[in-house]
């Protein structure tokens, strides 16, 4: 090729892959191993030392993945990026680069439910608080903020509510406050929003969702956009402080701008061990090759759908951010111009009761607790994944007794429109 960047569709196919050296097989190859043979001693103690690039063992790195890795990050416009076993694996991972015992970051409280009860009791046990602020009040952000603040935790397109967040709004604070932002990009994609181009310095995906897109594999990632300097303040000792697993190594000073990739690999995905299997890596990569066709796909759909909610007589209320009228159009407008995703919420008059009953009379929407996948799907979130929250807490969330969560795949619009309408009616 000439000089010119690859548009985004060529990427999706081509970013991170080549022929296979040995075979020509031009699909990336499965590399279903646990280790990798050393050319020679010196080799191998170089590759334990970081003072080279290689495979060591599969919990650490693998040829397959490295392919997903290098894909997504030329996707989102990172310097490197990390692939595990699980987006709830991405967020543990990162936070354990950024918090010691006592720190704090701060989270907005529109976030996917399992989110919301990680950060809330499950990283109590690591010592590491969160503290909420409201994503529509920009000022909750920086009122959030205290000398034990080591980061700021938002979602692009928030699930189940499917709002949008203001991302360069958000990323001002931070700055200001000199933490890094970190963007939780699932329900977008980077064929939506790049939230590295809006001011986020590391972003992180479940990969189970859009990016593989078909409900078939878990997988989670870390991208870092290389943007922040780790030195500052003395904020972040994993990074800045020499390593005495690695001989004293600063990681800052000898990987520069991807050295927070590097810290998530050989300090937290080599001690934590969520390691993506290599299959895994392979089908979603298979994914991403049709990322850009599904996702114009999945947004034209769901605009469609949500009209033909929002003139139902038995819907209160549908928030999509795609409709003229919603609070979050011109945000959505701004960030996601393509669309505005394919996950979104409608509120029934019937409140709680209307909301379980819609979910088991569809036929073809699948009641399942996923988004992301080539089929529609359905949930109640009061009554499943936000169901730990009390009532004031579900509705700060998005997730009220009376709303149900769609994610509306890639089949006919028509179907899809029929099969809520026979729901809806009985």
């Amino acid at each position: 090729m000439s000089d010119r960047l690859p548009g985004f569709s060529t990427l999706a196919v081509h970013a991170g892959a080549q022929p296979d050296p040995t075979t020509g097989a031009r699909a990336t190859p499965i590399y279903q191993t646990t280790s990798f043979v050393f050319n020679d001693a010196d080799h191998a103690a170089s590759l334990f030392g970081l003072q080279a690039f290689g495979n060591i063992y599969t919990r650490i790195g693998n040829p397959t993945n490295a392919v997903l890795e290098e894909r997504v990050a030329a996707l989102e416009g990172g310097t490197a990026a990390l692939a595990v076993a699980s987006g709830h694996a991405a967020q543990v991972v990162v936070l354990q680069q950024l918090l010691q015992p006592g720190d704090e970051f701060i989270a907005a409280r529109k976030l996917y439910g399992g989110s919301i009860n990680q950060f809330t009791h499950a990283f109590k046990s690591f010592g590491w608080n969160v503290v909420w602020a409201d994503p529509d009040d920009i000022a909750s952000f920086e009122r959030a903020v205290t000398p034990r603040t080591k980061a700021i935790f938002i979602e692009s397109i928030a699930n189940p509510a499917g709002s949008i967040t203001d991302i360069e709004a958000i990323s001002t604070v931070a700055r200001k406050a000199g933490v890094p932002l970190i963007v939780d990009n699932t329900l977008a994609s980077p064929y939506l929003i790049r939230p590295i181009d809006h001011g986020a310095d590391i972003v992180v995906h479940s990969l189970t969702k859009f990016l593989g897109g078909h409900g078939n594999s878990l997988g989670g990632i870390i991208v870092d956009a290389g943007t922040f300097d780790w030195s500052t303040g003395g904020k972040y000792p994993m990074l800045s402080e020499p390593r005495p697993e690695y001989h004293g190594i600063r990681l800052q000073e000898t990987f520069g701008n991807f050295a927070f990739a590097i810290a998530c690999r050989v300090l937290g995905l080599r001690d934590l061990g969520p390691a993506l299997s290599p299959f895994n890596a392979f089908m979603i990569l298979t994914g991403i090759e049709t990322l850009p066709l599904r996702m114009q796909k999945h947004c034209d759909n769901a605009k469609a759908v949500a009209e033909y909610l929002a003139g139902h007589p038995a819907v209160a209320s549908v928030s999509y951010a795609g409709l003229p009228s919603d609070k979050y159009n011109q945000l959505a407008r701004k960030y996601a111009p393509k669309g505005a995703g394919a996950v979104f919420t409608f509120s029934l008059k019937g409140g709680y009761d209307a909301g379980v009953s819609l979910v088991s009379k569809l036929q073809l929407f699948s009641h399942l607790a996923n988004v992301g996948d080539t089929r529609s799907l359905v949930i109640h979130p009061a009554s499943t994944t936000h169901s730990q929250l009390d009532d004031a807490a579900k509705i700060k969330s998005g997730a009220g007794p009376d709303v149900v969560r769609i994610s509306v795949g890639i089949e006919d619009k028509e179907d899809l429109i029929a099969d809520l309408e026979q729901a809806l009616g009985a």
